[in-house]
């Protein structure tokens, strides 16, 4: 009888949590008959609400055209679904022979650049997102800054960009528990920019790595490492599981940190050592990133504006035994085989009026453009194939080789904008 009892028992736990799998998992069809009978009819362009969950977002949905075979766009539409915390696979149907598409998810992330339809058949795109909330615990939350309480990362739904011409007949999205992670850690020039025309090689290299794995950035504009340990690593370190990776790029703003006790060999390398070992006890995998270079040219050479602070981390890298990404000696190699001029080009260096409402030249010499973004990200996978760290087995078979010193030029790359633009550069320098 107890036998019995505790079969019923064990039963009943595997119902509830495939009825608690079934109801995180999502499919919404945009033709005009729905595909499947688990799906989500959508037949014109919904808005999004908080009582239906999902819907098209951002004062998009009057840029959808629905037809018999999904929906198609001329401008970028936002989808959102409100769901909880986790990993998610995202996989979209789409059709229209020689015609584009572009897919990124929540701030900015790019999974899916200018993908050409060669066929009259349907094809299907996918790829995992991680999807985050600033709690920690039930009384404990990320401190986030007043300018991220706005961040599609940080709020409570998944958002969907389409960019292109294709037709999108329906998205499936379904909790995955069995990925390895890529966590990011670090400063303006890691973490995700949701406003164009700034961008981070952070949310460009997730285009370069396959479905194995997914990315969480949570990298913040204008951090240091002293500002980072607390919620910020403390949200990383509730997330970590056994064997997921940890990336660490920090040094701009650790500079501006004066006083008796800071610098390179004092506040940054023992704040350093202290997110290695935390990681570590975890059973995480640390890898640390040397900080990408300013524009800041002598002549045709490159000025080095960060001091020690290279040297230290390449310092700690070997102490603890990790691996390391030099960035600093690549972005050095790219930015002088751009030279002092062509190297404008990486950056977010646009004269007045080249978006809307962007009264004044935007001249900046740290933060990337789209561009220079995913040069850098070329340039951070180019790393990961060289290091000793098995985070190389994530990165697609077909992402192309990459050389610092011999860098793309600019007209070989070209990624549609998004549609959310602010004129005011990220925190940090």
């Amino acid at each position: 009888m107890r036998k019995c009892y505790c079969l019923f028992m064990l039963l009943g736990l595997m119902c509830n949590l495939l009825s608690s799998q079934e109801k995180e998992s999502f499919f919404f069809d945009f033709t005009k008959q729905k595909s499947s009978t688990s799906a989500v009819g959508i037949n014109s362009g919904q808005p999004f609400s908080n009582e239906l969950g999902y819907g098209f977002d951002f004062g998009t949905a009057y840029r959808v055209t629905s037809n018999k075979q999904g929906f198609t766009t001329t401008a970028p539409v936002y989808f959102s679904v409100q769901i909880p915390e986790g990993t998610y696979k995202v996989t979209v149907t789409v059709s229209g022979e020689n015609t584009t598409t572009t897919l990124k998810a929540e701030s900015k992330r790019l999974f899916i650049p200018q993908h050409t339809i060669t066929t009259t058949d349907e094809v299907t795109l996918s790829f995992n997102v991680s999807v985050f909330k600033p709690q920690i615990t039930s009384d404990y939350n990320v401190g986030l800054k007043d300018r991220e309480l706005l961040k599609l990362d940080w709020d409570d739904k998944l958002t969907l960009e389409f960019l292109g011409n294709s037709t999108i007949k329906n998205i499936h999205i379904e909790p995955v528990t069995n990925l390895k992670t890529l966590f990011l850690v670090g400063d303006s020039t890691v973490t995700n920019q949701d406003l164009e025309p700034w961008a981070s090689w952070g949310q460009f290299i997730t285009a370069y790595l396959d479905e194995n794995i997914a990315v969480a950035n949570m990298a913040s504009s204008g951090a240091s490492l002293a500002s980072f340990k607390g919620s910020r690593i403390d949200k990383v370190l509730n997330m970590l599981k056994k064997d997921d990776y940890v990336v660490i790029e920090f040094g701009h703003n650790d500079e501006k940190i004066k006083g008796e006790g800071n610098g390179a060999y004092g506040l940054y390398t023992n704040l350093l050592t202290y997110f290695v070992t935390r990681i570590k006890e975890k059973g995480g995998i640390p890898i640390l990133i040397t900080p990408t270079q300013r524009r800041a040219f002598d002549g045709n050479q490159l000025k080095p504006t960060h001091g020690d602070f290279p040297d230290a981390m390449r310092k700690v890298a070997k102490k603890e035994k990790v691996a390391l990404i030099d960035l600093t000696a690549f972005t050095t190699q790219m930015y002088e085989a751009w030279g002092p001029e062509g190297s404008r080009k990486a950056f977010v260096q646009y004269p007045a009026n080249t978006f809307p409402g962007q009264s004044k030249a935007l001249e900046d010499n740290t933060h990337f453009s789209n561009f220079g973004a995913n040069e850098i990200a070329l340039a951070v996978v180019n790393g990961m194939r060289e290091s000793s760290s098995t985070l190389k087995q994530y990165i697609k078979v077909n992402t192309p080789s990459y050389n610092p010193s011999q860098p793309n030029e600019p007209q070989s790359y070209s990624i549609p904008y998004s549609s959310l633009f602010e004129a005011l550069k990220p925190d940090g320098n």
